[in-house]
């Protein structure tokens, strides 16, 4: 089956090189001529586990190509939208501005019998705007097939989905929705095969899944998050009382693990359009409640740089810190609305000296924060430190050598804000290790002085090109 996958992002890559995996012949289309080149090359533009392998099997097969014409989506049976839903720029609702150029470039490409087929993550009624575009074209199928990607696990995502989610005109056993029942049969034969469960409702439905999943998701992070601010208070252990509650099969361990939030470009977004829609339809316990959660998110990172300044004896100001994380999440290269950067930001602004690392994000990062300072080896970021922040929880930090970070910096200091350090192995080497609800108090570094230091001028933004490589021979930001 030819079919094109419309944005090449996160998603759309991803799904193009699963479908040609699939052994269906997929052609991708981007307006980002710079995406489609190097996609071309059998690189994405991004770092995803495992995506680049995918991408040179489908081109050895010469089942996958890409390209930035839309004349080249023609012939195609199924057409997948997987174009960006980004938040808006004036409000909290979802620009679907992407979503119908998209829809209204494909439109003169059409075969008859098509399926036009979204996975973007919209705002309910989006469909019913869609159907407009596509009125002059009654011979053309419209479904929603939501995406369940995780940044980091996007390809196993793909290839063994937890389900698989149809919405068709009419819904489940609609004589109206059979014939987009059997176009996505089609395609997701191979999963289908496999014992995938597939579950078929009506558009509105399918429209909300997504977003319901999310704040779900979101609630549970902000929910822990919220006790562990007890835990702080009250002198507990979130990590051990998360843990209890996970054995409760009701409630589960997943996404019960308290730190400092969630951000990337999916939830916290997801969220907040998902809280227009309560308001927009009338719902005002839903729309409360979406509020409360993104304010307990946005506070853990106020919190961290609480802790930060507690550690430091009440003064930022002057001080040299660390912190060890750049992405929004380990094993992706994506900063959007990442909470390291945060607050590395807000700590910069209180005046510490600032150095910023990450396996992956290092480039990302230095591009749109060139005030911050930037350092591609963990060593050298380490050297000298009063303060080490672990902010995302790469694998490589969650190892980390206390006794060799001891040799590096100038304070054994760590305020461990992903709970995820073994904090008595690095109390034995002597540190101060404070995480996020865990209770961590405990005064064994050597003291800092109380007297505020001069405030340093702020350096000029950094003009200087970063050199995109290895990040153990890139060289360092740092003046």
């Amino acid at each position: 089956m030819k079919i094109s996958v419309v944005g090449c992002g996160y998603l759309g890559a991803v799904h193009a090189a699963t479908l040609a995996s699939m052994g269906h012949t997929v052609v991708g289309i981007d307006v980002d001529a710079q995406k489609v080149a190097h996609l071309n090359k059998g690189f994405a533009p991004f770092h995803e586990p495992g995506l680049d392998e995918l991408l040179r099997d489908g081109f050895a097969t010469k089942r996958l190509t890409f390209s930035t014409d839309f004349a080249d989506a023609a012939g195609a049976q199924t057409h997948f939208l997987c174009v960006g839903t980004p938040q808006s720029k004036t409000s909290d609702t979802a620009d679907l501005s992407y979503v119908i150029a998209a829809t209204k470039s494909l439109l003169p490409h059409l075969a008859r019998g098509a399926a036009v087929v979204g996975k973007s993550t919209v705002p309910v009624g989006t469909v019913d705007m869609l159907r407009g575009i596509l009125a002059r074209r009654p011979d053309v199928l419209l479904g929603w097939n939501p995406e369940f990607l995780r940044q980091g696990t996007a390809v196993k995502d793909s290839l063994v989905p937890d389900r698989l989610v149809y919405g068709v005109p009419g819904g489940k056993d609609s004589a109206a929705g059979a014939p987009v029942t059997a176009a996505l049969d089609a395609v997701y034969e191979p999963l289908i095969s496999a014992g995938i469960p597939r579950l078929v409702c009506n558009f509105a439905t399918a429209e909300l899944i997504k977003s319901a999943s999310n704040a779900y998701l979101a609630t549970k992070l902000s929910f822990i998050n919220a006790i562990a601010e007890l835990c702080d208070a009250s002198g507990a252990d979130v990590t051990e009382l998360s843990e209890a509650m996970g054995l409760d099969p009701r409630i589960g361990n997943r996404y019960l693990h308290a730190g400092l939030g969630f951000g990337g470009g999916c939830l916290p977004k997801d969220i907040r359009s998902f809280r227009a829609q309560a308001q927009a339809l009338s719902v005002p316990s839903l729309d409360e409640w979406m509020g409360v959660v993104d304010s307990i998110n946005l506070g853990q990172r106020a919190r961290a740089v609480d802790v930060a300044r507690d550690m430091c004896k009440g003064f930022l100001s002057g001080r040299t810190v660390t912190v060890l994380g750049a992405a929004f999440k380990p094993d992706t290269d994506d900063i959007r609305d990442s909470p390291s950067l945060d607050v590395a930001l807000q700590l910069a602004a209180a005046g510490a000296h600032v150095t910023v690392t990450d396996p992956k994000a290092i480039n990302n990062a230095w591009m749109r924060y060139p005030q911050l300072r930037f350092e591609a080896s963990t060593t050298r970021a380490l050297e000298g430190a009063e303060l080490v922040l672990l902010l995302t929880e790469w694998d490589e930090y969650r190892t980390l050598s206390p006794a060799a970070v001891g040799s590096l910096v100038r304070r054994r200091m760590v305020l461990d804000a992903r709970n995820v350090l073994d904090a008595r192995a690095w109390r034995a080497q002597g540190w101060t290790v404070r995480g996020l609800g865990t209770g961590s108090h405990d005064e064994t570094s050597e003291p800092l002085t109380e007297a505020k230091p001069p405030v340093v001028p702020v350096e000029p933004l950094n003009t200087r090109p970063f050199i995109v490589g290895s990040p153990a021979k890139a060289p360092s930001t740092r003046r």
